[in-house]
């Protein structure tokens, strides 16, 4: 048994169903209850899985639930086999939420049109588990958010079901560190911060995590945790869009700021490489900013370089467009009405997902402008109606990447290349290519690289 029970204070009797919970999870006996089965927490699951425990998984996407049933995986990068041998059952509604010892929460935190957080998705699924809480559970919630979610949010739910925390139920927060598209996958290889409601509570985490991550990092309180998960993300935020102006500067100056940051990387200590691109994308790093200044307001406390952060990057998209507004000019060719290709829909390379992808934003901005649209994306067969920007249709599919379809455009756009998209091609066949990856940096003449 785990010694943080018999240091709890003198005099009070020993938690029993801490204990009978902790020997469960270490036995391989509890039943672990996933919520939210995407690119967190479906990797999770299996982990579980393939470690000896019993799993449910809970998803409101229905498709999700079939696929999962008939052993296929709906999560791209993981492939059906792990599914299919896993033994996990997927349910489309809470019911069998009761039965678990376990249930994790990973379920999608973005932000609102405001730049606020939009904890909508935590909201509906603490209501949907509410009914079916008992006592010995305990609840762990992975999703990014700001410090002091997890006590606002789920404590009270415990509570209101006449549950004392740290006795009858118990709290986790330990927030995912997912790296989408990256094929040894994270969550065995990384370590997992842990923070607890109580020492009790903290106690059930090590327990919990210990058998499927890389190590445990127990801090002292739940939102050490959730602020330790914000400032890794605005950590790289805030050193992205520190590079993103370096390289505004460095093209005023007709530097290559690629050539500067390689330079600054010879030195081998105090410095580390970013590199510059078309804005933030993903699911941690654009949002986070946002998370912390909200609350950095709320507390009344300044928060200048995590909000210039995210004033800079998200600018790139329209930088990137006066980018090219300048190289078709060079062409004699006005924005409006040219022929653009873009490349890559995905927020980075080696994934379909287009959540808060710049080449969103980007596509947006170029038909508000008049452009003659197409894009390719191996991953994004067809344009995500569901983030249809300014009317474009849901039909849209992704075209063939051949010298034809290269040789019709005014401009091809590069934002994401994923993996197997023949850029010699490209180089080969398009009249003139915008870069904002640096992938084609010293090309010389038809090249415009904006990174």
């Amino acid at each position: 048994m785990d010694g943080s029970f018999a240091s709890l204070a003198s005099g009070e009797a020993f938690l029993a169903r801490g204990e009978a919970l902790i020997a469960r999870l270490e036995a391989r006996q509890a039943r672990i209850g996933v919520v939210g089965l995407g690119y967190a927490g479906l990797p999770l699951a299996l982990r579980f899985a393939e470690t000896g425990f019993a799993v449910e998984g809970f998803d409101i996407d229905l498709a999700k639930v079939s696929a999962i049933a008939a052993g296929r995986s709906p999560v791209h990068g993981i492939p059906d086999h792990r599914v299919a041998g896993s033994g996990m059952r997927a349910h489309g509604d809470a019911a069998a939420a009761a039965g678990c010892d376990v249930l994790v929460i990973c379920v999608p935190t973005p932000i609102g049109p405001h730049k606020e957080p939009d904890l909508g998705a935590v909201r509906d699924t603490l209501a949907a588990l509410a009914p079916h809480l008992r006592a010995g559970q305990a609840i762990a919630l992975e999703s990014t958010t700001y410090p002091g979610t997890t006590e606002e949010l789920v404590i009270p739910v415990l509570e209101r079901a006449g549950l004392r925390v740290g006795r009858d139920a118990f709290v986790i927060y330990s927030p995912e560190r997912e790296d989408p598209g990256n094929p040894e996958g994270t969550v065995g290889r990384v370590p997992k911060l842990v923070g607890g409601a109580t020492p009790a509570c903290l106690a059930v985490g090590k327990a919990l995590y210990g058998p499927v991550a890389g190590g445990i990092v127990p801090v002292s309180s739940l939102a050490v945790a959730e602020l330790a998960k914000c400032y890794e993300n605005v950590f790289r935020a805030v050193n992205i869009g520190l590079v993103n102006e370096l390289k505004r500067i460095a093209h005023a100056m007709d530097l290559d700021v690629h050539e500067v940051i390689d330079a600054a990387a010879t030195k081998p200590f105090g410095f580390m490489p970013f590199r510059p691109g078309p804005g933030l994308g993903g699911h941690c790093i654009p949002v986070d900013p946002y998370y912390l200044a909200w609350k950095a307001r709320e507390l009344g406390v300044a928060s200048d370089f995590v909000e210039l952060a995210g004033r800079v990057n998200d600018a790139m998209p329209a930088y990137v467009i006066s980018r090219l507004r300048d190289a078709l000019d060079g062409f004699g060719t006005t924005l409006r009405g040219a022929r653009i290709l873009l490349l890559g829909l995905a927020y980075k390379p080696g994934v379909p997902d287009t959540r808060e992808s710049p080449a969103m934003e980007i596509f947006g901005l170029l038909e508000e402008r008049g452009a003659v649209l197409s894009y390719h994306d191996p991953l994004v067969p067809r344009f995500p109606a569901t983030r249809r920007l300014h009317g474009a249709s849901p039909a849209l599919a992704s075209v063939a990447l051949d010298e034809a379809v290269l040789a019709a455009q005014d401009a091809v756009l590069l934002v994401t290349p994923q993996p197997g998209m023949d850029l010699a091609l490209v180089r080969r066949a398009a009249r003139l290519v915008v870069d904002t990856r640096g992938a084609f940096r010293g090309e010389g003449p038809g090249v415009v690289v904006t990174a």
